[in-house]
């Protein structure tokens, strides 16, 4: 099973509406502005049945270099995105065939 891709989303939504190409890539480009913005301001973003991309702070931390043990290193503060699947979603999944995998 391969990843879906950003130019494979333009060729389905081209397949649907029939938008010219250059039209949906700049939509869909400029959504993922939008969200990546609004991510990088600290806000969440919540696409309704979908899911939620939440901001989360991770603490400092020490941790081990597996080849020198006896040194820590020092894992700074950052800001991570978490993703929280919607109601349709996790029903979706839940008929998924795991099989597959």
């Amino acid at each position: 099973m391969t990843n879906l891709t950003k130019r494979e989303i333009v060729l389905e939504i081209y397949e649907k509406a029939g938008f010219p190409q250059k039209e949906i890539v700049d939509t869909v480009q400029m959504t993922l502005d939008i969200v990546m913005k609004a991510l990088s301001e600290g806000r969440n973003v919540e696409l309704r049945n979908f899911g939620v991309l939440e901001v989360q702070r991770r603490k400092a931390r020490v941790g081990r270099n597996p080849n020198k043990p006896e040194a820590d290193v020092l894992i700074p503060a950052r800001a991570v995105v978490k993703f929280k699947s919607g109601k349709i979603l996790k029903q979706q999944l839940k008929k998924m065939d795991l099989a597959k995998f």
